[in-house]
Formats: structure tokens, sequence, C-alpha cells
């Protein structure tokens, strides 16, 4: 399976680069851009002054040029957080996508797309700020409607970035059981 896996608005962060060689260790291809050149902040704040100065159309823009040269490969997106909104914007409209793995976070849906039976999965915190009840319900019953078939997994009481053991949101147990289930869901797609 080739899977392009975005980072957060901490930018391309150690955790990132240990997701990924979890992929690869699951005998997966793994392409991780980055999309700050660079830079990583400490926390979610920091990442999202970083993520203004270069300005969410030109990260979305560097997302699709990254994705650009293996989407006919048939690519899973993946990402974390900021990532998942770009996992999920492009791979929507990638009609060739294999899947999307979400970690932290969600894309808007467009009312006029169709992914009949696209493979989706979302792990988010429970709460989490940056993904309410109410947006996450919504995005669901979006996603039902363009016709992903989609696994919603929340983590009660983990802090938004709860998979990344460089942040204050870590959670080792909500971590690990994310990970099984994500490689769970990638080796299923491989078959």
């Amino acid at each position: 399976m080739e899977i392009m896996l975005f980072h957060s608005a901490c930018g391309l962060r150690p955790a990132v680069h240990e997701a990924a060689e979890r992929m690869r260790a699951a005998g997966h291809a793994v392409y991780v851009p980055d999309l700050y050149d660079g830079r990583t902040a400490e926390s979610v704040e920091e990442g999202v002054v970083i993520r203004d100065e270069i300005g969410q159309d030109e990260l979305l823009r560097r997302a699709v040029v990254a994705a650009a040269p293996h989407s006919e490969k048939g690519l899973v997106y993946a990402g974390f957080s900021l990532g998942a909104f770009f996992a999920g914007s492009i791979g929507l409209a990638d009609v060739k996508a294999r899947g999307l793995l979400l970690l932290h976070g969600t894309s808007d849906v467009p009312e006029d797309i169709s992914v009949d039976g696209l493979p989706a999965q979302l792990h988010v915190a429970e709460p989490d700020l940056y993904e309410t009840d109410d947006w996450l319900n919504s995005w669901y019953l979006d996603m039902q409607r363009a016709g992903a078939d989609v696994e919603v997994y929340r983590y009660r009481g983990a802090g938004h970035l709860y998979t990344d053991p460089g942040l204050p949101d870590w959670d080792a147990e909500a971590a690990e059981r994310t990970w099984q289930l994500a490689l769970g869901f990638l080796d299923e797609l491989a078959s």
C-alpha cells in the first residue's frame, strides 16, 4: 500500500517520522512531505502561527504538489490534525484514492462529491476542542451521504494530538490503541 502522510500544524516532528516507520515496518510505502520547509513547533498554538504565516491555501497547494507524482498509484491519504484536513481534502477529490486515515482531524466534505465505498478511518480525542461533537456528527453524516465507508474511534480523556509523545497531549494508551486499529485498517486495504 502507498501512503501519503501529512504532518500536523506542529510540522514534521519526530512523531510523524515514527508513524511513517511503523507503517513501513508493516510493509507499506510511505511518503512524508515537509509542508513547513523544516520548521516545527512545540505546541498547536505555535504551529498555528507557522500555518498562518505560510497560509492555508499555500499549504494545500504544497500538499497537492507532494501527492501528485504518486496519485496514479492509488494512495491512502493520511494525516495528523491539519494534515488530516489536507488528507481528507485531497483524498476526497482523488478518484483513485484507496482510503483515508485521519488522525486528530477532518476536512470539509463537498456537497457534490461522491466517493462510492471509499474506506475512511478517523481517530480523535473525546472531547476535542478542534473537532467538536456537533462538527463530527455533521462530518460523519456528510461522509455517509458521499458514499464513504466510515469508522470513527474516540478516545475519552486524550488530548488533541495524543499520538505525539513529545507534546503535552500525549496519551500512551490511546496512541497504542490508535496504531493497532490504524495498522489493521491499512492491512485490510492492502489485501
